[in-house]
C-alpha cells in the first residue's frame, strides 16, 4: 500500500490567521480607513495633472494647490447645477398632481382598463367554478357606536398611543436640527480632502519610507507591485470614467427622443451615480422614470424609459464592464462580484464604491508576496491551469469531448507540431508520472491514451486537408522506434506523422515484443535515420540500452535520440547515450523534424528566388 505524503498544514494555518487578522482589523479601523482609502484613489487621480503641472515648471506644492482649486471648483459647479436642476424640477412636480393622482388612482381600482377588465373576468370565472355553495355568508353588521359616529374615540378600542413632539426653542436649534444629517459626510469628505493634499505633497517621501519599511532587498520587488498597482488601479478608473460617460451619453439621448423633461440632467445623473457599482444604476433609473409618471398621460413612455435603462444596464453589466474591468484590472468576473459584496459587508456603501481598487490591490499583493499568491489564484483573470493540465484533467475526468475542444483551440492558434510539443506531450508525460505512481488505474490509463490516439489521427487528418503532404524529398527513411512503452510509442507515431506531412518516408516501429521482431526484418542503410522516442525521466535507460543495441547492429545507419520535454542539459545528457554516440539528441518534435530536414543525408532544399 502506497503511503500519501504528509503535507505540512502550519504554513496554511499561519496564512488563515494572518487574513482573518488583517479583516478583522480592516473591520475595527474602518473609521479611518475607509477615508484614506478615498484619499489614495482620489490621488491617483489627480497624479497626472499634478505631473503634469511639474513638467512646466511648477514647483510640487503649487501644482497640488492649482490642481486642488481647480478639481473643488468644478466639482462644487457641477454640484450646484444639478441641485439647480433638480430644485426645478421639484418646483414643477405640483403642475403633474392631477396626473399622478390619477395614476394612483388606477393602481388602487384598476377596474376601467384592460388589466382591470382581465382580472374581473379572471374573478367571474371563479366564481362560476366554485359554485354556489362556496359562496360566503355575509358577514354580520357590527353593531353602531353613537360614541364613534360623533367622533369620539371608542373606549372599547383601548388608550391610544401618545408622542410628544418638542418644537426648536429657536432658529438656530432647527438650523442644527436639519444640518445634523450632513455633518458626518460633510466631516468625511474633509479628512479625504485633507489626506489626499497631503499624499500628493509628500508622494515622493511616502514612497520613499515605504521601501526603506519593506526593506532594501526587496526594493525591485516592491517596486514592481507599485507600478502593478498603480497601473491597474488608474486603467480601471480610467475605464470606469469612460464607460460611466458613455451610459450617460446615450441613456440622456435616449430620454430626449422619449420626451422626458431635463433629459440632459438624467444623464449626468446615471453617468454620476453608476460610480457606485450596482446600486447607483437603479437609483438612475428611478428617477427618470418617475417623473415620466407624473408627465405623461400614458403608460407608453415610462415603460420605455424602463426598457431604456433596463438594456443598457443589461449590455454594459453583463458584457462592457467585465470584458474591460476584466482585462484592465487583472482581476476575474465572478471575483468582482464577490469583491462587491465583501467590501459591502465590511466597510458599507464606502466599501461598496470602492470594492474594485481594493481588490486590486489584494490580487496584487497575492502576485508578489509568495505567502499570499492564493489570493491572485482565486480573484485574477489569469489561467490557473496550462493547456495540457486541462486536457489532462478532463480526461481524467473522462471527457473527452470537452479535452478535445481545449486542444482545438489551442490547434487554431497554433500548428500540429507545436499542439504535440506544448499540449498533447506534455499531457502524456503527466499521465506517465501517475501512472508510474500508481495513481492511474487500468480504465483510466486506457481511456487517456485511446482519446489521445484518436486526436491524433484526428488532427492529422485537419492538417493534410489544410496542408497537403510535400513530395519525398529525403534520400533516406525515418526508423521512429519506441524506447520503453505505449506513451514512447505514440510520440513515435506523432514524429511519423510530421515527418510525412513534411515529404519523408516515416515508419513507425510498435513497442514491447512486436520491435524485438521488427529489428530482425529491418535492413536499413547508411541513408536511413533511427529515430528513438522517449519520455523522460522513465524512459532514459531504456533509450541508452537501445541506442547502444542499434549501433552495435547498425553501425553505419544514422542514429537520432528524442528525450521529450526534458529539461536538463542536453548536451550532458548526449554523453549519457556513449559509446553509441547519437548524431543528436532532441526535446521537441519540431527539431527533430528540423534535424532530419537539414541533415547530412538529406537533399538540399531549392535556393530562394530573388527577392522572395
Amino acid at each position: 500500500m502506497t503511503r500519501r505524503p504528509v503535507v505540512p498544514v502550519s504554513s496554511s494555518i499561519r496564512t488563515v490567521a494572518i487574513v482573518m487578522a488583517v479583516i478583522v482589523t480592516l473591520y475595527l479601523a474602518r473609521e479611518i480607513l475607509i477615508p484614506l482609502s478615498f484619499a489614495i484613489t482620489v490621488a491617483l487621480i489627480l497624479t497626472p495633472a499634478v505631473a503634469f503641472l511639474q513638467k512646466l515648471r511648477f514647483g510640487r506644492v503649487p501644482a497640488v494647490a492649482v490642481v486642488m482649486l481647480v478639481t473643488i471648483a468644478a466639482a462644487c459647479a457641477a454640484g450646484w447645477t444639478l441641485f439647480d436642476q433638480l430644485v426645478s424640477v421639484a418646483n414643477e412636480l405640483p403642475l403633474y398632481q392631477q396626473n399622478i393622482h390619477r395614476k394612483l388612482e388606477a393602481l388602487r381600482a384598476p377596474g376601467k382598463g384592460a388589466f382591470g377588465r382581465a382580472t374581473a373576468s379572471v374573478k367571474e370565472l371563479g366564481k362560476e367554478l366554485a359554485g354556489p355553495d362556496a359562496a360566503p355568508l355575509p358577514a354580520p353588521a357590527a353593531p353602531v357606536n353613537r360614541t364613534t359616529r360623533r367622533g369620539l374615540p371608542n373606549p372599547t378600542d383601548g388608550p391610544l398611543p401618545v408622542k410628544v413632539v418638542a418644537e426648536p426653542a429657536n432658529e438656530l436649534a432647527y438650523v442644527r436640527e436639519m444640518a445634523q444629517p450632513f455633518l458626518g459626510p460633510l466631516a468625511t469628505f474633509f479628512i479625504v480632502l485633507i489626506f489626499s493634499i497631503f499624499l500628493l505633497i509628500k508622494h515622493n517621501d511616502l514612497r520613499n519610507r515605504l521601501f526603506r519599511l519593506v526593506g532594501l532587498d526587496q526594493l525591485n520587488v516592491m517596486t514592481q507591485a507599485l507600478d502593478d498597482a498603480t497601473g491597474r488601479v488608474g486603467r480601471y478608473l480610467l475605464m470606469q470614467f469612460l464607460v460611466n460617460a458613455g451610459f450617460g451619453v446615450v441613456s440622456g439621448i435616449g430620454l430626449y427622443f422619449i420626451g422626458v423633461p431635463y433629459a440632459a440632467l438624467w444623464g449626468a445623473v446615471a453617468g454620476i451615480l453608476r460610480i457606485v457599482p450596482y446600486a447607483g444604476a437603479v437609483v438612475s433609473a428611478l428617477l427618470p422614470f418617475t417623473l415620466s409618471l407624473a408627465v405623461f398621460d400614458s403608460w407608453t413612455r415610462p415603460a420605455f424609459v424602463f426598457l431604456l435603462f433596463a438594456s443598457l444596464e443589461l449590455a454594459t453589466g453583463n458584457f462592457i464592464e467585465p470584458w474591460l474591468y476584466g482585462a484592465h484590472t487583472g482581476i476575474s468576473a465572478l471575483a468582482l462580484l464577490v469583491s462587491t459584496v465583501f467590501w459591502t459587508a465590511l466597510w458599507g456603501p464606502a466599501g461598496l464604491i470602492l470594492s474594485t481598487p481594493l481588490t486590486v490591490c489584494v490580487v496584487v499583493l497575492g502576485r508578489y508576496v509568495p505567502q499570499f499568491a492564493f489570493l491572485h489564484v482565486i480573484l485574477g483573470d489569469e489561467a490557473v491551469l496550462n493547456a495540457e493540465a486541462r486536457v489532462y484533467q478532463r480526461l481524467l475526468a473522462m471527457d473527452e469531448q470537452e479535452a478535445r475542444a481545449v486542444a482545438e483551440v489551442y490547434l487554431a492558434e497554433t500548428s500540429v507540431t507545436q499542439l504535440y510539443d506544448s499540449v498533447i506531450v506534455p499531457a502524456l508525460t503527466l499521465a506517465e508520472r501517475d501512472r508510474h505512481k500508481g495513481a492511474l488505474d487500468q480504465t483510466r490509463q486506457e481511456f487517456v491514451f485511446s482519446s489521445i490516439k484518436e486526436m491524433m489521427i484526428e488532427f492529422s487528418e485537419q492538417a493534410a486537408k489544410s496542408e497537403p503532404p510535400e513530395m519525398a524529398r529525403a534520400a533516406g527513411r525515418i526508423f521512429a522506434l519506441p524506447a520503453s512503452d505505449e506513451a514512447d510509442e505514440m510520440i513515435a507515431a506523432m514524429l511519423a506523422q510530421l515527418l510525412e506531412q513534411a515529404g519523408h518516408i516515416a515508419i513507425p516501429l510498435p513497442a514491447g515484443p512486436s520491435l524485438h521482431e521488427s529489428l530482425e526484418t529491418l535492413r536499413p542503410d547508411e541513408h536511413d535515420t533511427f529515430c528513438i522516442s522517449a519520455l523522460p525521466p522513465f524512459a532514459f535507460s531504456c533509450a541508452i540500452a537501445l541506442a547502444n543495441r542499434l549501433q552495435l547492429r547498425f553501425p553505419k545507419t544514422r542514429l537520432l535520440i528524442g528525450v521529450w520535454g526534458f529539461a536538463g542539459d542536453v548536451e550532458r545528457a548526449r554523453r549519457r547515450f556513449q559509446p553509441s554516440s547519437p548524431a543528436a539528441l532532441v526535446i521537441t518534435l519540431a527539431d527533430a523534424v528540423r534535424f532530419v530536414q537539414t541533415g547530412p543525408h538529406a537533399e538540399p532544399q531549392e535556393a530562394a528566388a530573388p527577392g522572395a
